[in-house]
């Protein structure tokens, strides 16, 4: 007489060029363990982008495929894209029969296009997640057949069929919330009653930001309270460092906790990708965002206007970075415009976005039979 034992969820997680990409889909997994922890979890990559690294470091397996973007631009590199995709489908293909996952999990890149597709076809259940206001072109296509669609933006409903998508927010860290204000500045040796201002450009960093820095560091701190708190980017840190000293001014080329910065500071001026965006909700932080003009179908100023239409944020276009000193000094005089930005994007955030992904990715997974070595006598 036979019995059936718990089903043992398997999740493929297929995401990655960027680290937009890449972080969900490992927030989205720790949680699914934090719930089942019984759980098998692989992901799929490529060798050369951040997923390589990134996923071994938090603990999970992953597995290579070969697939590169097609390029936007006419490009010689465009010739290789079809012969990549025929081998990317075939490899995901017997991925996806050797890992026999109960759901795979796409959170956009390239990648995830031939792994969830392939899976469709194979009869396992798919979800995606999409970061930006604007859905990518990958997640756009998969959103056809996935069995569930989860957004971060409310704007992003509109790329998916009606009724199908769960506003569920970006999963973040949850040590950027960990840290007080008071506990903050001390770290960093700043005064509790100083004025702070947060500069960065991403993790590679932003030219036009540091630009745009270079121009003004010094106007900004005339204002013999004001602290600033400028990350380069290590690829330009060497070359700003140099021109740049200041008893008020910590620059660095990375910033190891995001948690003290963001806790730290009154104002943030930086990026609008997806994830920025999202911490900067979680953190409840006012922020100027100077939308960068370099990523596709720029997505970063949808990111951007969703924010400051509900008044989380100031909307800077790159090409009036002329105007940042004025932008700055126009909030910093108005402090209780800048702490109603701050509670507009708290107010935006969804702190439990990882869990309640995982948990759905969970049902999806119980709603496949036992396989047979899950039977026992």
């Amino acid at each position: 007489m036979t019995s059936p034992r718990s089903h043992i969820p398997r999740i493929l997680f297929a995401g990655g060029g960027t680290g937009g990409h890449v972080y969900p889909a490992i927030a989205i997994a720790d949680a699914v363990r934090s719930i089942e922890p019984s759980a098998s979890i692989a992901f799929v990559g490529t060798r050369e982008r951040i997923e390589w690294t990134a996923v071994p470091k938090a603990g999970y397996p992953i597995h290579p495929i070969t697939i590169s973007g097609l390029h936007r631009k006419l490009t010689a590199r465009n010739l290789t894209f079809p012969l990549k995709l025929v081998k990317g489908l075939i490899e995901s293909w017997s991925l996806v029969g050797a890992f026999d996952p109960d759901v795979v999990v796409g959170t956009g890149g390239y990648v995830s296009g031939p792994v969830l597709w392939t899976a469709d076809i194979r009869g396992r259940r798919t979800l995606i997640q999409e970061q930006n206001a604007y859905a990518g072109v990958t997640n756009r296509l998969l959103g056809r057949r996935a069995d569930s669609i989860h957004i971060a933006f409310p704007e992003a409903e509109r790329y998916f069929p009606t009724g199908r998508c769960k506003l569920s927010g970006n999963p973040v860290r949850t040590s950027l919330t960990e840290t007080s204000r008071e506990a903050a500045r001390a770290a960093l040796g700043i005064p509790v009653e100083a004025q702070v201002l947060f500069v960065f450009g991403g993790s590679l960093g932003s030219r036009a930001l540091n630009d745009a820095m270079s121009a003004s560091v010094r106007t900004l701190l005339e204002r013999p309270d004001r602290f600033i708190l400028w990350q380069t980017g290590p690829r330009y840190f060497e070359e700003i460092r140099p021109a740049f000293g200041h008893e008020r001014l910590q620059l660095t080329a990375f910033v190891d906790r995001m948690d003290r910065a963001f806790a730290a500071s009154d104002l943030v001026v930086c990026r609008a990708g997806a994830i920025t965006c999202s911490e900067l909700m979680a953190t409840g932080s006012a922020a100027v965002l100077v939308p960068s003009k370099n990523v596709a179908e720029d997505h970063q100023t949808k990111n951007a206007k969703s924010l400051a239409t509900r008044d989380a944020a100031t909307l800077l276009a790159e090409k009036d970075l002329d105007k940042l000193v004025d932008t700055i000094e126009s909030l910093f005089s108005d402090p209780v415009r800048l702490a109603k930005m701050g509670e507009a994007a708290r107010a935006m955030a969804r702190p439990d976005a990882a869990a309640e992904i995982a948990r759905d990715v969970l049902a999806l997974a119980s709603e496949r039979a036992p396989r047979r070595e899950e039977v026992e006598a």
